[in-house]
């Protein structure tokens, strides 16, 4: 089977949104670790006066999070599927969030404009068709040394982690999700981690993307070697806005100094800084 792109993958998030909570709460540390995620971003833990953008909230759990978190932040959660966002929307929540039905790629549309202090995407990137846009969106919305924290299943490249992934999927998330009926898409969430980048490539690519002092941060519990945050900082100024003086004479640019840490670690606590 194909992975699900788009339209498509978006209508079967729109299927499945009614029994989608259920089962991440049945999955050990699933709330708790997009809570750590959100630590990691190391903003002030109030939030106070920090506009924060979550990408790909889904049913709110990440949105849910980040509130947790930062609860003074103006959250902005975005999603492509109609059902998903409704189900966020109509939770309670302490603070106000803006809501926006709209995929990544046509917040512009959607009246999404920056800068934000942070962003925040969990378990997006593997399902988006051009992750690269993805993260150049993210940049780009984000002010100089803006926060980014990518939350998602990065396997770590060893073969007792990608068997653990798939027992689990096998004998437990499949059989389950065929029986309500949601069998279509977590075959494609399981293949999509699979077929995606290793938590060190994720980390490249996010450096690649132009961000700097990358982190891959492991997350404990029967998901370590499986569910990683890639935590990074939006240099002062992006890459690619060098001046000509810059860019001729093979100095870095504000922001891309010689050791701002573009290279991956892959344990620890660090934080941008």
């Amino acid at each position: 089977m194909p992975l699900l792109r788009d339209a498509d993958l978006a209508g079967a998030f729109d299927q499945a949104a009614r029994s989608y909570d259920a089962l991440v709460a049945a999955n050990p540390g699933y709330h708790a670790h997009l809570r750590r995620s959100a630590r990691r971003l190391g903003l002030p833990p109030d939030g106070r006066r920090l506009r924060v953008l979550d990408l790909g909230c889904g049913t709110g759990a990440s949105t849910a999070a980040l509130a947790a978190v930062l609860p003074g932040a103006d959250i902005t959660a975005v999603d492509a599927s109609a059902a998903m966002l409704g189900h966020a929307a109509g939770k309670h929540w302490a603070r106000p969030v803006r809501f926006v039905h709209t995929p990544v790629e046509r917040l512009d549309e959607a009246g999404v404009s920056g800068p934000f202090d942070a962003v925040f995407a969990a378990y997006l990137l593997r399902n988006a068709a051009d992750p690269d846009a993805v993260l150049a969106t993210a940049l780009r919305l984000l002010a100089p040394h803006g926060r980014l924290a990518v939350h998602e299943y990065a396997l770590s490249g060893r073969a007792a982690h990608r068997a653990v992934w798939n027992a689990v999927c096998g004998g437990l998330v499949l059989p389950v999700a065929a029986l309500l009926g949601d069998g279509q898409l977590y075959r494609h969430l399981w293949r999509s981690v699979l077929a995606f980048d290793t938590a060190a490539g994720l980390g490249r690519r996010v450096a690649r993307a132009g961000f700097e002092r990358v982190r891959v941060l492991p997350l404990p519990g029967w998901q370590t070697g499986i569910t990683h945050t890639v935590v990074a900082r939006r240099p002062a100024r992006r890459p690619d806005c060098a001046t000509e003086e810059e860019a001729g004479s093979g100095k870095p640019s504000d922001g891309a100094h010689p050791g701002t840490g573009t290279g991956t670690v892959p344990t620890g606590e660090e934080t941008p800084r």
